[in-house]
């Protein structure tokens, strides 16, 4: 039985776990964590309170976008970024293209609005895989002015890899300097890789003429011919951390990109 024996206390206030949002400290722009997405729930969980809590500590107001493909294409982590950008609302003014299995450890790493051009958080020599010196891939933060000047990425990359490396050139051509941390002592050990090569495999085959395709700069497509539908759009809580799940059906053209299809 319960003990009803002397006054009932006050239960104490909660105490706000994270800045708030509003406070002044927070600054002017807002970002859109936009994460391309197939199926790796079991990383989701884990990476959207943890980035929720990293960017707060830091007063960096943010949205995390979930690009969840459902479609029955190979993915395409380029068109789906090119998705979010534009699904991504007025309310906020710039962008980190962000892979779901890429922690940041170091809370020196700046993520704040990159108005001097692009700023590559995951810099190769951060990165624990990839070292060579123009990957721009993992983590990119950019103005939307800037991602708009390169019209966005390239839509003909379906499967894993390479996207990023033709995006490099996009930049250059817009006249746009890549730009790095400086001062992180980590080293590789600054971010945390949760993907697992021996549980699940990346889609890297190559079929037809997509082996000449992977290395030419696409210089007609983009932001401005991307194809899709969004079949719904969900806010989700998870573990407290807010994001909003974007189900995205892309559209191939066959002809263009044959190899968009599994088989």
């Amino acid at each position: 039985g319960q003990s009803r024996g002397g006054p009932r206390q006050p239960c104490p206030p909660q105490v706000p776990l994270l800045p708030v949002e509003d406070e002044p400290s927070w600054g002017p722009h807002r970002l859109a964590l936009l994460v391309p997405f197939r199926e790796r729930f079991e990383e989701l969980l884990a990476f959207v309170p943890y980035m929720h809590r990293f960017l707060s500590k830091k007063r960096i107001r943010h949205h995390i976008f979930i690009l969840n493909q459902v479609d029955h294409f190979r993915f395409n982590r380029a068109s789906l970024i090119n998705v979010g950008f534009l699904e991504s609302g007025n309310d906020t003014d710039y962008i980190a293209m962000h892979d779901v299995d890429l922690l940041p450890l170091n809370e020196q790493l700046d993520y704040s609005f990159p108005e001097a051009g692009p700023f590559h958080v995951a810099s190769p020599e951060l990165h624990p895989l990839y070292h060579y010196k123009t990957y721009v891939g993992g983590i990119l933060l950019l103005t939307k002015q800037h991602y708009e000047m390169c019209n966005g990425m390239s839509n003909r990359f379906w499967g894993w890899g390479r996207e990023d490396d033709e995006f490099y050139r996009r930049i250059k051509g817009a006249g746009l300097q890549v730009r790095r941390p400086s001062g992180i002592t980590t080293g590789y050990e600054t971010f945390q890789h949760l993907h697992d090569p021996a549980w699940r495999k990346r889609d890297q085959k190559r079929i037809a003429a997509q082996k000449q395709e992977q290395f030419k700069v696409d210089r007609e497509g983009g932001l401005n011919n991307v194809r899709y539908r969004i079949e719904s759009r969900t806010a989700l809580s998870v573990a407290g951390a807010p994001c909003t799940v974007l189900n995205i059906l892309l559209d191939c053209d066959t002809s263009e990109t044959p190899w968009c299809a599994f088989g």
